[in-house]
């Protein structure tokens, strides 16, 4: 299995934001996002974080590398050293080693920017190089990614949605980072075009020896990248297994219902779908108990009482699960 370092250790991790009140009177109401989320990332794997729109999986992903200013508690843990505490400066140095790939690709990148001044200013801010040795690098950084140096005058507008995509991934590589968050990065691109940013991201974690974070919604994209797969649902994670292992034998209700949603490519095989009850609630209205069990179609009267723990199932590595069904 390899080494089997976290180089990412997240503990009882909780994001709340505050919302006004209708009115603007009385305090403003707490929305808890992300409630309670304990995972690792191992040096040199993706971790792909699956879930339902809504689920809390981009505020995750955010919370780590500290983007935007939700109240946070809980532990996040990088190369064994805590950054939650860290000031301002410490963490703009350690921001290097942490970069994010954005779902859309186009509204992350400066429309006023060329490539070569969008990929330069990241350079010179982090003092890693200006002048020719910048230029150096910026077409190092575009052939990495499969685009050619005669891209580098262009604006983004002039670019199609994979290319910008792949200028997202090469503004992520040009700081040297360790671990790279891929917050649904090629949900908003043409199936044909998913998979060559899937084997350009495979292909560029091989060859730099990178880390990933890969969140998504689609399972069937996830399975092809991930080693290890969590599963999350209203801010928690529900399953999470080795990748081989959860889509042989998922565990929990909620997953299983993922997985059966995905479609049969074989010719004239049907699978048996797994309708759930309503739709998932929102943050403001968390039922009480297992925070599933009104839409499962195997919870019972405990479900509703008990809040179930995210455990290791016996005689498995590493499957754990968070369903009373196990306990």
């Amino acid at each position: 299995m390899g080494d089997q370092t976290p180089l990412l250790s997240v503990r009882d991790l909780r994001v709340e934001f505050s919302q006004k009140r209708q009115g603007g009177l009385g305090k403003p109401l707490p929305i808890r996002v992300v409630n309670g989320v304990t995972f690792e990332v191992i040096k040199g794997e993706t971790l792909g974080l699956v879930g339902e729109s809504g689920c809390g999986k981009t505020t995750l992903g955010r919370a780590i590398i500290r983007l935007g200013s939700p109240k946070v508690s809980g532990s996040i843990a990088f190369g064994g050293k805590e950054i939650t505490t860290l000031g301002h400066r410490a963490f703009r140095t350690l921001r290097k080693e942490m970069q994010m790939i954005f779902q859309d690709p186009y509204g992350s990148l400066n429309p006023r920017l060329t490539v070569t001044e969008m990929l330069g200013e990241v350079l010179s801010v982090h003092g890693i190089a200006r002048g020719k040795a910048a230029r150096k690098r910026i077409d190092e950084l575009l052939a990495l990614v499969g685009l050619g140096r005669e891209y580098s005058n262009r604006y983004p507008h002039e670019f199609s949605g994979g290319q910008r995509q792949r200028l997202g991934i090469a503004r992520a590589l040009s700081v040297n980072p360790e671990f790279i968050i891929c917050d649904e990065p090629v949900s908003a691109l043409d199936v044909s075009i998913q998979s060559q940013i899937i084997n350009l991201l495979k292909d560029l974690q091989r060859d730099l020896g990178l880390t990933y974070l890969f969140i998504a919604h689609d399972l069937s994209v996830v399975e092809h990248i991930s080693r290890r797969v969590a599963v999350m649902y209203l801010g928690k994670i529900v399953e999470l297994a080795d990748s081989a292992d959860l889509y042989a034998s998922p565990k929990h209700p909620y997953t299983k219902a993922l997985l059966s949603a995905i479609p049969n490519p074989e010719p004239g095989m049907k699978k048996e779908r797994i309708l759930l009850n309503g739709d998932q609630p929102g943050p403001l209205d968390i039922p009480p108990g297992c925070s599933f069990h009104p839409r499962c179609p195997f919870a019972f009267a405990e479900c509703s009482r008990r809040v179930p723990l995210l455990k290791e199932l016996e005689g498995t590595a590493g499957h754990r699960v968070s369903c009373l069904l196990y306990e």
